[in-house]
């Protein structure tokens, strides 16, 4: 994907103007689920001074507040984490997230309005409150709705003056004030690292600590991929390659062990006799290629069976003592 030439926001300049034009914002509520599948709502005017109260008021103070103590604004990637620091990043770079912000601004239109007897409470991941100012583009605040924040019609209660009484509602939904999720312009900026993560499944981190197993990789290996295509590209919506190449070493073992393994174990992992490339097609190569390189592949000597192996210890960790002579030493 293209980089983006929308200027950056000044997280800072956003509070401000938030703030100015709170009394007349206009407010929408999304739904999204797990599959990143956007729901229409609609809400009781009585809820709109509670909603700034829950999205936005905090998150405006706490960015103001953090203005006069000295808070700095840095990339997500950036492996290293400071204190006093709003961590933020390109849109374009979280495809889910960028998945839901189109489908609110290219095709509100066609949105279904969510009911629970259609849709089901149970499916929803997240919810997003667009901010509307009347002069200037809209922002978002997005949450993380956990189904213990879900309360079910059938089997909720409740309490009305002095007495349980029955839930008169389909669902009911608790909604947490703490800052979480802003998307404004072409940026995301993360309030809340970890609830980002499970929102849009999009760890920095890990990316980055992948991005270097993969630099490490192309150094040792020798790799032929369609044109126009990358190791990284195959890797980045993988998030089981991912989590793979967090613990690899790829000066663990040689290109031509890799193939060898590769044949014995009969993976059809190819490679290019003129040049002696391995062939990585698509992610499943990828997997099956990161897989040897993490020595998953194993053929019992007992039984002659071959396994994938999912997690594994060593039997003897490097530097352990022979089992007999740590029994004759106590």
């Amino acid at each position: 994907m293209e980089e983006s030439n929308t200027q950056p926001t000044d997280i800072f300049y956003w509070a401000n103007q938030a703030d100015r034009a709170k009394d007349s914002l206009t407010i929408d509520l999304f739904l999204f689920t797990k599959g990143y599948t956007v729901y229409a709502t609609r809400y009781d005017d009585q809820l709109k001074q509670q909603l700034k109260v829950l999205f936005l008021y905090d998150m405006v103070t706490g960015v103001q507040t953090g203005a006069a103590s000295g808070l700095a604004v840095r990339d997500l990637d950036n492996i290293d984490r400071e204190d006093n620091v709003l961590l933020r990043t390109n849109l374009e770079k979280v495809e889910h997230a960028q998945e839901v912000i189109e489908q609110i601004a290219y095709g509100e239109e066609t949105l279904e309005v969510f009911t629970e007897g259609d849709h089901e409470f149970k499916k929803v991941k997240g919810m997003v409150a667009r901010f509307t100012p009347s002069e200037g583009e809209p922002f978002f605040v997005v949450k993380l709705l956990p189904q213990s924040q879900v309360l079910k019609g059938e089997t909720a209660w409740m309490f009305s003056g002095d007495s349980f009484t029955r839930f008169s509602a389909d669902a009911g939904l608790r909604v947490t004030p703490d800052n979480q999720v802003l998307i404004a312009g072409s940026e995301i900026f993360v309030f809340s690292e970890s609830k980002f993560e499970r929102l849009f499944g999009y760890s920095a981190k890990k990316f980055a600590v992948a991005e270097e197993k993969i630099k490490e990789i192309e150094k040792h290996f020798k790799l032929k991929m369609p044109d126009g295509m990358t190791l990284s590209d195959l890797a980045r919506d993988n998030k089981t390659l991912i989590n793979k190449l967090q613990k690899v070493d790829p000066e663990m073992t040689t290109q031509e062990k890799l193939v060898d393994q590769a044949d014995e174990m009969e993976l059809e992992l190819m490679s290019d006799e003129a040049t002696g490339e391995i062939i990585l097609m698509d992610a499943k190569d990828a997997t099956k290629f990161v897989d040897l390189l993490s020595d998953d592949y194993l053929t019992s000597q007992m039984t002659g069976i071959k396994y994938i192996v999912k997690s594994k210890k060593p039997l003897h960790d490097e530097g352990d003592k022979d089992p007999l002579v740590a029994l004759a030493e106590r």
